[in-house]
C-alpha cells in the first residue's frame, strides 16, 4: 500500500468524507483525491496535518 491508499484506508474506516478531511487540513477535496489515488504525494507538513485530521500518527500513512 502507498500513503494515498492508506489514507483513503483510514479515512474510510472513520467514516470520514474526503470533504471533511481536506477542510480539517485546509486544502482542496480534489487535492486529497489526487493524494489518494497516488497522482500527487503530499508534502511532510500536508502528511501531518492529515494524520492529525485522521487521528493517527503519520508512521500509520507511510506503512
Amino acid at each position: 500500500m502507498n500513503v494515498g491508499e492508506n489514507i483513503r484506508r483510514i479515512r474510510e474506516e472513520k467514516k470520514l468524507t474526503q470533504i471533511c478531511v481536506a477542510e480539517q487540513v485546509g486544502i482542496s477535496q480534489a487535492m486529497l483525491c489526487q493524494i489518494e489515488r497516488g497522482t500527487k504525494n503530499p508534502s511532510l507538513q500536508i502528511g501531518k496535518e492529515i494524520a492529525d485530521a485522521l487521528g493517527c500518527e503519520l508512521n500509520n500513512l507511510l506503512e
